[in-house]
């Protein structure tokens, strides 16, 4: 059976969709990246499912069929604070606290709400190709291309399929593009345009680089409070995540483990899923031991 579709609220009663997968007693709760949707996870939730757990995959604000927030509250702090709403929300419904599994904006999301917003609430943490400190070239790169046809959108899938090969040349095209319109809308004009609130561009923390370097310090002070299991996993290639950083970050959490996934870039799923699940998977699977042994 495929996935089904739910509806959260976020800290400004805005609506959050998200797709479940499976059942089971820990959940797992999977936040993307910026100009992403949850469908970034499809092939490697249903593979989490298959271990026996609930898997959420969330569409945040201003992204996929979520709430465009009309108050343009945009900052890393305010994905923190929906998925503070998220997680108590899904701990109701399954008295166990969840796993949260975030890519680059959804990892800083996760740090911020469990380092500073909520601490104790969520049971582990799996940062995806994002450390505290970044480098600000690669997120420049980042911004750039999501900047890029904003406003002119792009006459078919085709094009946008075009424009992505451009920047990640490095990746094969799918020759398959129905993935890739989930990302797109068509608009009145019948021109495709990203599936993210332009507003999320014009926040402060990405027009400012004073107040990305702000943003870069507040996570880093959140992360230095973090107790709960952690895992990082970074791109080989990232251009964002550099093995300095990721001996800063254990410096920091020493407690956490760090898988480094070869011939990966910052879109680590998308690049090797089947190595990013699995190294998921191993850490879902030693959370469960160890919470064995320790009732034992």
């Amino acid at each position: 059976m495929g996935p089904k579709r739910v509806e959260f609220r976020g800290v400004e009663d805005n609506r959050l969709v998200a797709d479940r997968y499976g059942t089971g007693a820990q959940p797992v709760i999977m936040l993307h990246g910026g100009g992403q949707t949850r469908h970034s996870w499809d092939a490697a939730s249903e593979r989490i499912a298959r271990l026996g757990h609930p898997v959420y995959t969330l569409d945040q604000r201003g992204h996929g069929e979520s709430d465009w927030v009309p108050t343009g509250n945009y900052d890393f702090v305010h994905f923190a604070r929906d998925l503070v709403a998220i997680t108590g929300q899904v701990t109701a419904l399954h008295r166990a606290k969840p796993v949260v599994v975030g890519a680059s904006l959804g990892g800083y999301a996760a740090i911020l709400a469990e380092g500073m917003e909520s601490r104790g609430g969520l049971a582990a943490l799996v940062l995806v190709d994002i450390t505290p400190k970044v480098d600000m070239s690669g997120v420049s790169k980042i911004l750039g291309f999501m900047g890029d046809r904003v406003e002119e959108g792009f006459a078919d899938v085709e094009e946008a399929a075009d424009a992505i090969s451009r920047y990640l040349p490095n990746r094969s095209r799918p020759k398959d593009l129905s993935g890739l319109s989930k990302n797109l809308r068509r608009h009145d004009d019948g021109r495709f345009r990203w599936h993210w609130d332009p507003a999320f561009l014009k926040s402060r923390q990405h027009a400012d680089p004073a107040l990305a370097v702000d943003a870069q310090e507040m996570t880093h002070t959140a992360a230095g409070t973090l107790s709960v299991p952690v895992l990082l996993i970074r791109g080989g290639n990232s251009e964002l995540v550099s093995m300095e950083h990721v001996r800063e970050f254990q410096a920091q959490v020493p407690h956490a483990d760090f898988t480094d996934i070869r011939d990966a870039g910052h879109m680590v799923a998308g690049d090797k899923n089947d190595v990013f699940a699995s190294a998921v998977e191993e850490f879902l699977t030693g959370l469960k031991a160890g919470a064995e042994k320790a009732e034992g």
